[in-house]
This record gives C-alpha cells, sequence and structure tokens, in this order.
C-alpha cells in the first residue's frame, strides 16, 4: 500500500479538528485536466460562475501545466495551482490540504468525469465543504471500489451520459444541472481573446508535435505542406524547444527558407495564431487553442479520441474548425491501441492521405476560413 494511503486518514482527522474562521464562503471548481482540457474548460467557465453567490469569488483548481491555458479565464476568476506530480509528497500533500480546508469554501465542484481516488478526489476530501457536486465518476476497472467508495465525499453526483461523449457537451449539460438553467451548448470559439498579433507576411502555423509521439504525422509530410503553400507564405513550427531534441527528424523543415521555429509560450502564441491565415496542428492542446481563438484550423487527428474529443460535436463546431481522421473500426479507444504501430505511428495516423491533406489545405487558404 502506498504511504500516502496509510497517512491520510490521520491527516483528514487532524484538519477536522483545525478552527476555521467564519463561515463558509467562495466556490471552489476542480478541473484535473491537461493543457487541452483547460481550453475546453474555459469555454463553460462562464456559466459555472453563476454558482457565485453576491461577493464571492470563484477559484479553479488547476494542474500546474493546465494552468498555463488559465490566460484564457474571465477577469475576477482566482487560479490554484497544483503540482500533481508531487502531491503524492507526504509534506506537499498535507501543505495543500490545510490550504484547501482553511479556505473555507462553501461549494466545491468536481468538474471531471475521469477521477483519481487518490489525486484530485484527495483535494476534495480536504476542502470538507458544506456542498460539493461532481458527476459521475467514468467507470474504472483499477479504481473502481475505491471510487465508489469516495462517493460519500459529495452531498450530490450527475449522471452525465454515457462513458464516451463530446467532453464539451457534457459539461454543458453538468452546467444545465448545477444552474437549474438549460443553456444551449457553447461554439469552440471564445468571445473574449488576447490581443492579435498581426504577422509581416501571410503566415501558416504548425505544430507537429504531441506528448504522446504515435500521434505525430512524420516529417515529410508537414515538408510536402510547407512546399504547397503559395509563394511569400512563412511557417512557424510551433513547439517546446525540446520537442526538436525529442523529434530531431523535424529539423529537416527549418532547412526550407520560408520556416522558422517559434517557441513562444501558450499566452504568447495565442496572439501570433490570431495573426496566422491557418494553423495546422495534431490534435493537442495548440489546435484547442487555435479553434477557440478563431484561427482557421486543421486538425490532422488519430481516431483514438473519436466521439469524446475531435471532431468536436456538430453543434459545437465553429466554421473555422477542420478535422481529417481516418475511420476505425476500434475508433475512441481513448489512446489504448490495440495494434502495433506503423512506421511509428498509430495505424490511424499512418493511414492518413496526404492528398487529402494537401487538398483541404488548399481549400482552407482559398476561402480564408
Amino acid at each position: 500500500m502506498r504511504l500516502h494511503r496509510l497517512l491520510d486518514p490521520a491527516l483528514l482527522l487532524g484538519l477536522r479538528l483545525r478552527r476555521r474562521p467564519g463561515p463558509a464562503r467562495g466556490v471552489l471548481l476542480v478541473s484535473a485536466g491537461g493543457l487541452g482540457d483547460t481550453v475546453l474548460f474555459a469555454l463553460v467557465l462562464p456559466r459555472l460562475l453563476e454558482l457565485a453567490q453576491s461577493g464571492e469569488t470563484v477559484t479553479v483548481l488547476l494542474r500546474s501545466d493546465g494552468a498555463k491555458m488559465s490566460f484564457l479565464f474571465p477577469n475576477g476568476v482566482a487560479v490554484r495551482k497544483v503540482d500533481y506530480s508531487r502531491l503524492r509528497q507526504p509534506g506537499y500533500r498535507s501543505q495543500l490540504a490545510r490550504a484547501l480546508y482553511d479556505a473555507h469554501y462553501r461549494l466545491v465542484v468536481h468538474t471531471d468525469f475521469l477521477r483519481h481516488p487518490d489525486l484530485d478526489e484527495f483535494l476534495i476530501a480536504a476542502a470538507h465543504a458544506p456542498e460539493a457536486v461532481a458527476m459521475e465518476p467514468r467507470p474504472s476497472a483499477k479504481h473502481g471500489p475505491r471510487l465508489e467508495a469516495n462517493r460519500r465525499l459529495y452531498t450530490s453526483l450527475f449522471d452525465s451520459g454515457p462513458a464516451h461523449a463530446d467532453k464539451v457537451l457534457r459539461w454543458a449539460r453538468f452546467a444545465d444541472f448545477l444552474t437549474g438553467r438549460a443553456a444551449p451548448p457553447p461554439l469552440v470559439l471564445l468571445s473574449e481573446r488576447p490581443p492579435a498579433q498581426a504577422q509581416p507576411f501571410p503566415t501558416v502555423l504548425f505544430q507537429p508535435f504531441s506528448a504522446v509521439t504515435l500521434k505525430q504525422s512524420p516529417p515529410e509530410l508537414w515538408e510536402a505542406i510547407a512546399r504547397a503553400l503559395p509563394e511569400g507564405w512563412r511557417v512557424k513550427l510551433a513547439g517546446h524547444p525540446n520537442d526538436l531534441d525529442k523529434n530531431p527528424d523535424f529539423r529537416r523543415l527549418l532547412d526550407l527558407p520560408h520556416v522558422e521555429f517559434e517557441g513562444a509560450p501558450f499566452d504568447r502564441l495565442a496572439g501570433i495564431i490570431q495573426g496566422c491565415r491557418l494553423v495546422v496542428s495534431v490534435d493537442t492542446a495548440c489546435m484547442h487553442l487555435a479553434v477557440a481563438l478563431g484561427a482557421p484550423t486543421l486538425c490532422l487527428a488519430s481516431a483514438a479520441y473519436v466521439g469524446e474529443i475531435v471532431p468536436y460535436a456538430a453543434e459545437i463546431t465553429p466554421a473555422n474548425a477542420h478535422f481529417l481522421y481516418q475511420p476505425m473500426d476500434c475508433q475512441g479507444c481513448l489512446g489504448a491501441c490495440r495494434f502495433p504501430p506503423e512506421r511509428g505511428m498509430y495505424p490511424c495516423v499512418a493511414a492518413l492521405d496526404s492528398d487529402a491533406i494537401l487538398a483541404q489545405v488548399a481549400d482552407i487558404i482559398a476561402r480564408g476560413i
């Protein structure tokens, strides 16, 4: 048994013995997703702000990596960052638990369908709010019994639908439940955006990198796209400098005279994206950000998240979003691919048609969206 499971009962009991000043006040929204999830969460967040009573602050608890997208949140929203890589360390765990308990939130809402009993649900237990609400969790063979036991942490649980459903639609239904008011689901398009940064030349932004390298199309395809662009157009190859160290084959793209590397962090990249004529990306956080910012965007997707993340459900897909993926009988596997890689890619990624991709790029450029 892990050490924190032995120590947690005493830690939580000790918290209950602490005196908290004043009445419970404020709303804590727990969102434990990564960068891409945080972009999509920002679309639903304005509705969740309705949960605050007069004068209350809404705080969003985010993973420290996901917090890099918190610049998309409305003004006035507080952000609390949690380093999940340290959350099993006794010292960090107890320090964070005390801070959450002492904050004395009136309402805590766990906004995620996918939950971990030792991580994000520990935070719910530590906050110990008078009211705590969540969705029924995603079924889990590994964590099922402990998730079931943790139902006691919540005063209310919402059945958000089947195990596979569009993430934004699921959040929208949850928002209806929480607010008691039905509203149309939001388009993946932010109404308030950071300032755009105009580009001196017509520019296309490439994001070919993924934390899951099996989702990446080969550099030859990206080179073909770059070479097919109109004369005088430029390409920004977006990513962290480490991406080129991890994927040295992609350095060949920088040998093209009209391609340059762009390593801006997301809060600055947002302005650059809005000044681009097109964004071509794998299904990663940059793609969600580009769509939400209104940039013409082509996603070269795996079939792994079909039905849940990409492509978006029709009713929330804006005109600037375009998706290409290879339909598979096994689509929707959520990354648990049962087939061996093909040329270093998921079979569904390896099967993407380069001619169809080039044709889609040309069509988007011609139409301007």
